[in-house]
């Protein structure tokens, strides 16, 4: 497998991005959706990325679950822009789960599986810490908002 920072992704735009421009920050990786009940989460991402400058939030959307996530890379970098002003990185649409899984979520996967064992991403807006040396330190099911996540960083990252 492998290591997060060979990785290169597509961002929402269409550009490859590779993870190695990220070496030296922390990240939250999120598998997002626009017409999630957990949606609203966008606002803590925001101001996540917005409290700290070792951290970077960075976007996936993902409609393997109900389907919340239909629209094109286009329409879903416009919802975030004009509902949200999204000031984090978004990537396109990706699979974080089954035989399609991007390798980004079979490497977090792999490191931190749900606290039963299970290694895969059960709904929309799934968060994974990953330290500055690329290691994966937290998995935070959906439920856990930003804002939790926020008060857990110093004892994570310091």
């Amino acid at each position: 497998m492998p290591a997060i920072y060979d990785l290169e992704m597509t961002s929402i735009t269409g550009d490859k991005v590779p993870f190695s421009d990220y070496q030296g920050q922390a990240l939250l990786v999120v598998n997002l959706a626009s017409q999630c009940g957990l949606t609203p989460q966008y606002t803590g991402l925001c101001d996540l990325q917005n409290s700290r400058d070792d951290l970077t939030v960075l976007g996936f959307p993902c409609n393997q679950f109900g389907k919340q996530e239909p629209g094109t890379d286009a329409e879903i970098a416009e919802f975030a822009s004009s509902r949200y002003q999204v000031n984090f990185p978004l990537f396109s649409k990706v699979e974080v789960n089954g035989g399609n899984t991007c390798d980004l979520y079979k490497l977090l996967k792999a490191e931190k599986a749900q606290p039963d064992g299970n290694p895969d991403i059960a709904w929309n807006f799934t968060k994974f810490l990953v330290s500055k040396d690329g290691k994966v330190l937290a998995r935070y099911e959906p439920q856990t908002t930003p804002e939790e996540v926020g008060t857990s960083l110093n004892d994570l990252l310091g």
